[in-house]
């Protein structure tokens, strides 16, 4: 039998990384086993799982419906943990950068959030997100204005060269 990958990104099999979290079998001893878990979910269409690996404030705004048609019309491609604070064992407390890669109708998208897990009679719950804005582009060299010389060195008009 060949071992499938797990969906989180990982490279472990999903036997050795995120079922048993998902499952039951065994409890996310860390924020990001936590937050792999529930990239997972979403991967695996495991709505309850998302539900109720959540906090109560989470929990009392979530909409299953909706995260059910978001989890199945999504083609899910893989997470990278960019950044970590806290969130091991042994802290009640840890925020997980990341960035979820993911399709829709053949887009491809990123969801890049930084999480807040905090542990709940001993266990870790999902507490809130927030979305990582992505920063403007800015440019390195002036603009070069439609009567400005070409910067190809043509001699011409910008305008009657390359920015036609």
């Amino acid at each position: 039998m060949e071992e499938t990958l797990c969906p989180c990104g990982s490279g472990k099999p999903k036997e050795a990384c995120c079922e048993p979290i998902l499952s039951g079998a065994k409890q996310a001893e860390t924020a990001e086993q936590l937050m792999r878990a529930r990239y997972t979910a979403y991967a695996l269409h495991d709505i309850d799982f998302l539900y109720n690996s959540s906090g109560s404030e989470v929990q009392q705004e979530f909409d299953p419906e909706a995260s059910r048609r978001w989890a199945e019309g999504s083609e899910w491609h893989g997470m990278d943990v960019l950044a970590k604070e806290a969130g091991e064992a042994g802290d009640d407390e840890g925020v997980v950068e990341f960035i979820a890669h993911y399709s829709v109708n053949g887009t491809d998208f990123e969801h890049h959030e930084r999480s807040l897990f905090r542990k709940v009679n001993g266990v870790w719950k999902f507490i809130d997100g927030e979305l990582v804005k992505q920063q403007p582009i800015r440019r390195e060299t002036p603009k070069v204005g439609r009567n400005d010389p070409c910067p190809c060195g043509s001699g011409k008009k910008y305008k009657k060269c390359c920015g036609r």
